[in-house]
């Protein structure tokens, strides 16, 4: 059998991608079809409906339900500010006068004859989406938005944390082995995209998150220093709404492990430039990966060339990493696939390859024990 498939990361130095720029719910789509727009542009909006707000005025002026409607200053679709009377009752011979002033601002809803009690909706929330990678609109999308077109350096991550983000991109380690620790970050980071090697600790993602880094991508990652920087236990579940202040995205998995060089030279080739960054990531069904984009410049297009190959491909020559043990994260090319089953340590039998080390050594694993690194 000379060619088999698997799962993979896509870590490439070129490739066309496309992200869908949606609003939640119908609105206004400010872009046109072919139009050229940066990572930071608005593409649409729309408004969500504000927060409602329920107030028993019945209780309030010690009235019965029925009688609310005609105590109202204010009537259904009038605004009212915060301490502006909105009811106020009759009194006994026009004195002792009871008024209610609002301590919401917001638009009356509903007065409800039965229950004497007005619902007031909050003002307007505005959403916008951005188009979170620069590049040319391909198709807009009437009324929810548009999709964005880019030709990019593509490196996808094992686990991030954190939404949304872009900056320039700047080294903190020398190589793809070297641990990031906190002494590595510096104020110039702030606003940037931090590349690290190895393992980057607990102190260097704070001290990241205190000079305002837009993100930080590495290696590997102890689970405890993600615990302990989140603050709780993440469980199974999509990740990237967190809200702590920058972005954390894991190229090769959790612990001691250093990022691919294969990768790490990959994003010191593209340092200043601007990179959009997403740590979402899925790893049940519609599985999603965290990812670093970084739109190519028009020199950059001429010289690099989008490789040719199918996706999950695996075949000699494509690059893969292990991921099991007892060679857990080591990189290599696929050398051969062997057409028969084999006996593995443990007794049983499966489809193995032969996978070439960068050292240079050859090793015998399982199919199933191999990720493709997409190029």
């Amino acid at each position: 059998m000379a060619k088999a498939y698997t799962p993979g990361l896509k870590v490439t130095n070129r490739i066309t991608h496309e992200v869908r720029r949606v609003l939640p719910i119908q609105g206004k789509v400010l872009v046109e079809k072919g139009q050229t727009v940066g990572p930071n542009d608005v593409v649409a909006e729309t408004f969500m409906p504000g927060d409602v707000t329920p107030v028993n005025l019945s209780n309030m002026l010690s009235v019965p339900p029925g009688d609310v409607a005609e105590l109202m200053l204010k009537k259904e679709g009038e605004t009212v500010t915060i301490d502006e009377p909105i009811a106020q009752t009759k009194g006994i011979f026009g004195m002792f006068k009871n008024t209610f002033k609002s301590k919401y601002a917001g638009t009356i809803e509903t007065i409800s004859p039965v229950t004497g009690q007005m619902i007031l909706r909050g003002d307007p929330i505005p959403v916008r989406v951005k188009a979170y990678i620069s590049g040319t609109v391909k198709e807009v999308l009437p009324g929810e938005g548009c999709i964005v077109q880019a030709e990019v350096t593509f490196v996808q991550g094992i686990f991030g944390v954190g939404g949304e983000t872009n900056g320039p991109i700047i080294l903190a380690c020398k190589s793809h082995e070297q641990e990031l620790t906190a002494d590595l970050i510096t104020p110039e980071m702030k606003d940037k995209v931090v590349i690290g090697g190895a393992r980057m600790t607990n102190d260097a993602i704070k001290k990241a998150k205190q000079v305002g880094a837009a993100a930080v991508v590495s290696g590997g990652m102890d689970d405890e220093d993600l615990r302990d920087f989140l603050g709780y236990d993440l469980g199974v579940a999509i990740t990237g709404s967190e809200d702590i202040g920058l972005t954390v995205i894991v190229t090769e998995g959790f612990g001691e492990i250093a990022m691919a060089e294969r990768t790490y030279n990959l994003l010191k080739s593209r340092e200043g430039h601007i990179a959009a960054v997403n740590g979402a990531t899925q790893i049940r069904a519609g599985v999603m990966r965290p990812e670093v984009l970084v739109p190519l410049t028009k020199d950059e297009l001429d010289l690099e060339a989008e490789p040719a190959h199918t996706m999950g491909l695996l075949e000699p020559g494509r690059p893969v990493r292990i991921i099991r043990d007892p060679y857990f994260g080591l990189i290599g090319e696929v050398s051969n696939l062997p057409a028969e089953p084999a006996v593995l340590g443990s007794g049983s039998r499966a489809r193995v390859l032969e996978v070439k080390l960068v050292s240079g050594e050859s090793v015998t694993v399982p199919r199933a024990n191999v990720e493709l690194i997409e190029a």
